[in-house]
């Protein structure tokens, strides 16, 4: 089964020719190098929605997830008849959109039946009636997407305003055969048997559902200055935070994101998968290929990506098969530092965060994590640093979480850390101008 994108160059538009990216700075624990703001023309007047942008204007990410392999349960046995309306919350707003569809996992072709795009309406799984948009595909509204292949859809008029939702809802005639997927969307989604894509009630689906299916990301046309991914581990996926409330820590950030002038706003693309690691495939169904093998489809051809942000490593160290040799984790993040720079990318890497308390955590475990995180901050192998670990640790009992911070496992963070990590990162260091 192919590990990276079938179809990348075709499928896959840049950002346009953009200026430099400005110098890196490392976010210390007690202190900020400042950076300062890339140039950038005067901002439009900022309102909830961009106005209608011109067709040069290049598509940009506003919202992804990262796939794994199926191995059990509803996503070994796929789907048959079925309609699956799932709830995006996008960063970044525009005019128009484009949907992007994945079965990079599949055993089979997958046949897409109808898909629609629309805005929510009132309750839960409704959508607005008017404005029920068709997802369409080289002109026509059902597809085929081949084994280990990615599609993205055409253009859709449809105007979406910032930090807000989009319904999208799938009919798979099935049956599909083993389904690529994300295990945990910490957020809901709606199932229906038959083909209710246009259906605007949220009672024609029976049924609901915690993770994403068949889904890639969502483009959209929109003044912004590109995409930051945020390649991690179950603390960037949202572990621990509250569900359909938006409350990963990529979330908190878009927040703050979007309270800059429009030209310095970027996509946000979350690239967390829980379980994940850099180095080995997890141990567990849903948890992801390793870093380095999806490196090439979940960061370098993310749509107008220009920053990556890595912040993985803690589950090498405290998963079965545990690493004990941190220049074994040095060298995976010197190769996504090197990969992603021959592709013009900025690489802003983050200390593995303290999880004395958790069920695994020994002191030959917490060694490795501290030289890790040491060469993270002082190598100056990433073109910025965020420092996690000082953010997150209990300043009386630096190897724990602190406790307002801690979900209740001493590993994830709750809603309260999550917001904290994000308030803790310079804007600055992310811009997504490529280089």
């Amino acid at each position: 089964m192919p590990l990276s994108r079938s179809l990348p160059t075709s499928l896959r538009r840049w950002a346009g020719p953009l200026a430099a990216a400005a110098a890196g700075a490392a976010l210390i624990a007690g202190a900020t190098t400042a950076v300062p703001a890339a140039d950038a023309p005067p901002a439009p007047p900022d309102h909830a929605a961009p106005a209608a942008t011109s067709a040069s204007d290049d598509w940009v990410g506003t919202w992804a997830t990262a796939v794994a392999r199926p191995q059990n349960g509803q996503a070994l046995a796929g789907f048959t008849d079925t309609t699956l309306r799932q709830r995006l919350h996008v960063s970044v707003g525009g005019s128009q959109v484009r949907l992007r569809l994945t079965n990079v996992y599949g055993a089979q072709p997958l046949v897409v039946g109808a898909a629609t795009l629309a805005l929510p309406g009132a309750g839960p799984g409704d959508v607005d009636a008017a404005t029920v948009s068709a997802v369409t595909f080289s002109g026509d509204a059902a597809v085929t997407i081949p084994a280990g292949a990615e599609l993205v859809s055409d253009p859709v008029a449809l105007r979406i305003a910032d930090d807000s939702d989009v319904l999208v809802s799938l009919y798979v005639p099935g049956p599909t055969g083993p389904a690529t997927y994300h295990s945990a969307a910490h957020s809901t989604g709606w199932v229906a048997t038959g083909d209710q894509t246009t259906a605007p009630s949220g009672s024609s689906f029976p049924a609901t559902t915690t993770s994403f299916w068949f889904l890639d990301g969502l483009d959209v046309r929109g003044a912004t200055s590109g995409a930051v991914v945020f390649l991690g581990d179950s603390i960037t996926d949202g572990s621990g935070s509250t569900r359909d409330a938006n409350h990963r820590w990529p979330d908190y950030l878009a927040d703050r994101m979007l309270q800059q002038p429009r030209p310095h706003r970027f996509g946000i693309l979350n690239a967390g998968i829980g379980g994940n690691r850099l180095l080995l495939h997890a141990n567990s169904p849903g948890q992801g290929d390793n870093a380095l093998a999806r490196f090439d489809r979940d960061v370098l051809t993310q749509t107008g990506a220009g920053t990556v942000v890595v912040f993985e490593g803690v589950n090498d160290i405290q998963q079965p098969n545990s690493q004990y040799d941190p220049e074994k984790l040095i060298a995976a993040y010197e190769q996504i530092i090197q990969r992603a720079h021959d592709q013009g990318m900025r690489v802003v890497g983050a200390t593995i965060g303290p999880f004395q308390g958790w069920g695994t955590w020994t002191p030959e475990r917490e060694a490795v994590r501290t030289a890790v995180n040491e060469w993270i901050r002082e190598s100056g192998a990433f073109d910025a640093v965020i420092d996690f670990d000082a953010v997150l640790r209990d300043p009386d009992e630096p190897l724990r979480m602190r406790a307002e911070y801690d979900s209740g496992d001493h590993l994830h963070p709750g809603d309260a850390g999550y917001a904290a990590m994000a308030d803790a990162v310079d804007l600055s260091v992310l811009s997504p101008r490529r280089r």
